[in-house]
């Protein structure tokens, strides 16, 4: 049985977000295992431009684009010292429709309402995984800050799944989009946060797990240097690596 079960959608959110509570429970003797939802490989031909689009701005060559990622999720874990595992789906770009289109060809639909087929069939599959996860004495999922559709779905599986749940706020899309929390939450009344402020151990820790992300860093952030000034001001505005719970859950 482990400590806690972090699910993560992409092969970086997880880290990203919790670097270093994470780092924290590791260092305390915990077990701790993340799991990737959408880590397939990608098509031999992209299904759009904005598959193609996405390859260039990580820079990763044709056929490598998940091969490499997944390699990078498993150095950013082992520098936490957390254990991984990588469900198989295939991630919204390169999803199709029954009917062979992709689902999403634009950016901008990345971050919209799921495509009805879509979520039905990949919350289907969703369900089915989660039933089959390791037991934990603490699950932490995404929040779905910034409303990316392979977010929202996890989110939504999650919740339909049941039982006690920690959510993350995701960054650094809780430090680019304004309102995107609020948003997330709803009604923030209804919610219960608990903050884990970062001693300089931690800190270090979660920007050295992020590093190891090496396709996705420049992209992000472009810079080391930028990085670490976001993410210390996404840490002050926060108190800390902040976790949220429904206030009915116990």
């Amino acid at each position: 049985m482990y400590d806690a079960v972090y699910l993560s959608p992409h092969l970086d959110d997880a880290v990203l977000s919790c670097g270093g509570r994470i780092a924290d429970e590791v260092a305390r003797g915990e077990r701790v295992l993340v799991v990737t939802l959408f880590t397939a490989d990608e098509p031999a031909e992209p299904p759009s431009a904005l598959a193609t689009d996405l390859r260039r701005w990580w820079r990763l060559p044709p056929g490598e684009v998940m091969a490499r990622r997944r390699r990078e999720d498993a150095g950013a874990l082992a520098r936490l010292g957390a254990e991984s595992l990588h469900l198989g789906l295939a991630e919204a770009p390169y999803r199709r429709s029954a009917a062979g289109a992709p689902f999403y060809t634009e950016l901008a639909g990345l971050f919209g309402e799921p495509d009805p087929e879509d979520a039905a069939t990949v919350g289907a599959l969703l369900a089915e995984r989660l039933q089959a996860l390791p037991a934990a004495a603490r699950r932490v999922a995404p929040l779905a800050v910034g409303g990316h559709v392979d977010h929202r779905l996890v989110r939504a599986a999650v919740e339909a799944d049941g039982g006690p749940v920690r959510f993350y706020e995701e960054f650094p899309y809780a430090e680019w989009k304004w309102f995107a929390l609020r948003r997330a939450l709803g009604a923030p009344r209804d919610w219960q946060s608990e903050a884990l402020p970062l001693a300089d151990r931690l800190f270090e820790a979660r920007v050295q797990a992020i590093l190891a992300y090496e396709s996705q860093v420049p992209a992000m952030f472009h810079t080391e240097a930028r990085l670490r000034k976001q993410l210390r001001r996404h840490l002050r505005r926060g108190g800390g690596e902040r976790l949220w719970r429904r206030r009915e859950a116990r």
